[in-house]
Order: structure tokens, then C-alpha cells, then sequence
């Protein structure tokens, strides 16, 4: 293996510009101080850090190192980038343009499989009033399961919350098995919902044991709305992200917020799901944590930039999970599987095309991902660059079937966003047209059971003015579960059963 380079200690390409410089810095010395990190070899990996920033932050020294460098080794990367366009080229013209193009990370067939990475998991349990009886209880017996089929290796640590939060179980207790399982088992339901205060000290306990050889996620499991605390909670989502630290959440019920949820995992690369009955709460959890034994690759992200006349106007990961992403640069995508594709639908708006362009670059950035190895996960770095002809005429060729079929698809879904905020700005008639609308396409794909909730939400809105809660989400969810390629079918593994 070729010996370890400046570039590849901040995880960045040879022709990394002074921002890309600063801003990988600032990401892994927020991580790896010692003040926040006291993992065996993180202090080491901090200080090599600041060593490679010293040196390719200041150009002189910079220069002169980039002259002692070998060659760059040709390696063939472990992920694949394959990218699906809507149309071949974009028209001359002044008029707006959408374009979509569909990213597809798949892991090459004769890439080295690495070991599967210990879990640094903190569940973070809802234990407010409205939880009492079978949802609580259906998350105690899970987390119980949990408790007993984790590795050793593993990293277990819950914490409850109502309108305070408590450590049930601290990371890296080596408490006996029955000790943990009857404080798990004595949890009780009781006061109000500040999803802040569970989800500050998840983090606190997470980050204890947040190291480059391990996968760190906190699951919220929440059946309540939290009020006044919205935007701490997106700010500490950024936080844990830039450790590396995934947050997904499970919305139980009707009466949670689920745009702030959405969008504060959709920051760390997690996922939000809304479960309607307390038997699937187990099916979530667990299937969850499947899925880290099936990861390749984590904390993918794509760096990205776009010219003053483009605008990346929507992100959707369509696979492993089905998930809206914050349009801002970096985009967190998660992880990435070992036997099948990370798909990522992009939709640009490129206004005032140049008259004398013979191409238009939409996007340009890197993909950036961490393998895991016996010892800490290797960074590798891709230039991911979306761009286009163009041509005077306007080309009329229709999208490849598997591209046109998540366009069409993602049409659905944001047709009942669109209705939302129709009834938010008083607009009924449009709205019940739009759902009216997208019941009969979901009659057409064969969608009935969701179009009768369509059609039922429809009678409610005009005889209420409004959404109700249960059914507002069964659509939004219903139709966002429609994105997942076809054929797709959630898997069953062996770390969890």
C-alpha cells in the first residue's frame, strides 16, 4: 500500500482548492480534539491533522511538498459512480430548464469487502405520558432484544425523556445483562415532550465512543410534538453529523412534527419513518440496525457547487431508504450498501443558458466516504462533476424508463407537499383539486388502498379546512414509499433477528 500522503490524512484529492483545505480541517479537528475526544489514537489523528493543515494551508509549502510527492498511484476506487440524465442536452434559450439526473453509487463487484464495523448505537425513548401502555412497552421489549443480541464488541447506551433526560443505560457500562434489561423493564410514562433534552444528552453519550472504527447512530423514537426547542435540536443534528454521527427517528402515531424531523435527520444522512400501530415499532428498530451489518461504506457526502445560473432545486436518496435531503452543500447521504445501489435523484434549474455554450457544467464537487479496515475507516475521495451539452434545438428524446419512473414517481410526492401548502395559505379548492389529482394517478399505478386515503383526506379538508393529522402523514409517507426503485424489498439479516 502506498505510503500515506498530507491529502490523505484530511481526505481530499491532489488538486484540493484552499476552501476544500480549510474546510476538511475544520471537520476533522472538531471531531478529533482532545477537549471532546479521548478515544485510544484519536489524539494522534488530531495532531497529524494539524500537521497536514499547517503544510497545505500555506502555499509555499504547499508547493514544495506537492514537488517531493510520487506519482499518484492508479487505484480503481471501491464505489462506482454511474449517472442516469433526463435528457441528452439543454436548449439556447433564456428561458428556465429542469434537469434531472440520477446518481448511482454501487460497490465494485471485485472491491475487498471489509469487516463489518462494531456499533456505537443510543437509543433515545420518548417515555412522556402519551407513550403509557403498548408503545412504551413494545419499545422496551425491542430495546430488551437489543440488549441481548448486540456483539460485544458493540456499544449500547439509552436514554429517556420527557420534560427532563435521563441516562438509563450509559455507553460502555459493563453492567451484568439482567441489570440492564430491568432498568430497561422499570421505565415508566410521565410528563411532557422536549425532544431537546433526550436528544442532547444521546449525543453526550454517543460521542463518548464516536472513533473512526465504529458506526455511531442514535435512534429518537417520539409519539409527541416538542414546542420552543425546533431549531437547537437542527443545530445539535449538524453538530453530530460533522462526528460522523448518523440520527434516525420514528415518528409514532399522529401527533409529531414531522417536517422538523425530517429535516433534522435528513442532516446527519438518517432517515424518519412514521410507523401507525406499535407492533411495527420492532420492524423498524431492528431492521435499522440490520442494516449497519449490511453497510459498505458511511458518512457519504457529496461537496458541491453550482454556477450563478443553476440551482439545485430538490435531493432525494431513493435507495437503500427513501428520504428528502437538505438541498445546501455538503449533502449528507448516508451510507452506502454492499450488494445494491445508492441512488440519488437530483432536479437543477438552469436559468439563461449562454448563447455561445457548447456545454454547461450544473454541479461540480467530490463524493467523499469512509471504508472501514481492521483498524479505522480509510476516507477515499471522488471529483463528481454533473454537466451537459447544449444545442439550439430542445430535445424532445423521453428519459430512460428507470429515471422517468422515479420522476413520475416523485411527482406524487410533491404533489401532496404542494397540497400542504395549499391548505397552509388558506387555498382549499386548489389543494383538494391536487389531491383529488393524485388519487386518480395512484389508481392508475394500482395504488388503491392509498388512494382511498387520498379520497378520504379529500372529504375531511372540505369539511374541516384542514388536514387531519393521521391522514396527512399516511399520504406523505405512503407516497414517499413509492420512490423506492422497483423491485426493491426490505431484507432480513443475520445480526438481529
Amino acid at each position: 500500500m502506498a505510503e500515506e500522503t498530507l491529502y490523505d490524512v484530511l481526505g481530499l484529492p491532489r488538486d484540493a482548492t484552499p476552501e476544500e483545505i480549510r474546510h476538511s480541517y475544520r471537520d476533522m479537528a472538531r471531531r478529533l480534539h482532545p477537549d471532546h475526544n479521548v478515544n485510544l489514537g484519536e489524539t494522534e489523528l488530531f495532531i497529524g491533522v494539524q500537521e497536514a493543515f499547517e503544510v497545505l494551508s500555506d502555499p509555499d509549502r504547499k508547493k514544495n511538498y506537492d514537488l517531493g510527492l510520487p506519482p499518484e498511484p492508479l487505484m480503481i476506487p471501491p464505489i462506482s459512480v454511474q449517472i442516469t440524465y433526463s435528457r441528452n442536452s439543454l436548449a439556447r434559450m433564456s428561458e428556465p430548464q429542469l434537469f434531472y439526473a440520477m446518481v448511482e453509487l454501487r460497490v465494485h463487484a471485485d472491491a475487498e469487502h471489509p469487516p463489518t464495523s462494531p456499533i456505537n448505537l443510543c437509543l433515545v425513548l420518548d417515555c412522556s405520558t402519551s407513550m403509557q401502555g403498548v408503545r412504551l412497552d413494545t419499545v422496551k421489549s425491542t430495546a430488551i432484544d437489543l440488549v441481548r443480541q448486540l456483539q460485544s464488541e458493540d456499544i449500547l447506551s439509552i436514554v429517556k425523556f420527557s420534560d427532563r433526560a435521563e441516562v438509563i443505560v450509559p455507553a460502555g457500562s459493563r453492567a451484568d445483562r439482567r441489570s440492564v434489561e430491568t432498568r430497561i423493564q422499570v421505565l415508566q410514562a410521565g410528563g411532557g415532550t422536549e425532544i431537546l433534552q433526550g436528544l442532547a444528552l444521546g449525543f453526550e453519550e454517543i460521542r463518548r465512543y464516536c472513533s473512526s472504527n465504529r458506526i455511531s447512530h442514535i435512534i429518537l423514537i417520539t409519539d409527541g410534538r416538542t414546542y420552543g426547542d425546533e431549531e437547537a435540536c437542527i443545530r445539535l443534528a449538524d453538530q453530530a453529523s460533522s462526528y460522523g454521527i448518523s440520527i434516525s427517528a420514528l415518528g409514532i402515531g399522529s401527533q409529531w412534527n414531522d417536517k422538523f424531523l425530517d429535516e433534522m435527520v435528513s442532516r446527519t444522512g438518517g432517515n424518519c419513518k412514521y410507523v401507525s400501530r406499535a407492533e411495527d415499532i420492532r420492524r423498524f428498530i431492528l431492521e435499522k440496525i440490520n442494516g449497519f451489518e449490511h453497510s459498505f461504506a458511511e458518512n457519504a457526502t457529496y461537496t458541491f457547487s453550482t454556477p450563478e445560473n443553476v440551482f439545485l432545486n430538490y435531493a432525494f436518496r431513493l435507495h437503500p431508504d427513501t428520504s428528502p435531503l437538505v438541498t445546501g452543500s455538503p449533502l449528507v447521504l448516508g451510507s452506502i450498501p454492499r450488494d445494491s445501489n445508492h441512488n440519488l435523484l437530483l432536479e437543477f434549474l438552469a436559468n439563461d443558458v449562454p448563447p455561445k455554450a457548447d456545454h454547461l457544467t450544473l454541479c461540480k464537487g467530490r463524493l467523499t466516504y469512509e471504508v472501514p479496515s481492521s483498524t479505522k475507516k480509510r476516507k477515499f475521495v471522488h471529483r463528481l462533476d454533473i454537466a451537459t451539452m447544449i444545442t439550439d434545438e430542445f430535445d424532445l428524446e423521453p428519459p430512460p424508463p428507470n429515471l422517468m419512473q422515479a420522476m413520475s414517481r416523485l411527482t406524487l410526492y410533491r404533489m401532496q407537499e404542494r397540497a400542504r401548502e395549499d391548505i397552509g395559505d388558506g387555498n382549499m379548492r386548489d389543494a383538494t383539486r391536487r389531491l383529488q389529482n393524485l388519487a386518480t394517478h395512484l389508481l392508475a399505478q394500482g395504488q388503491r388502498d392509498l388512494a382511498r386515503s387520498v379520497l378520504g383526506e379529500v372529504a375531511h379538508i372540505q369539511q374541516n379546512q384542514t388536514f387531519s393529522e393521521e391522514g396527512d402523514k399516511r399520504i406523505k409517507y405512503g407516497t414517499r414509499a413509492l420512490l423506492l426503485p422497483p423491485g426493491t424489498k426490505e431484507k432480513q439479516h443475520d445480526r438481529v433477528s
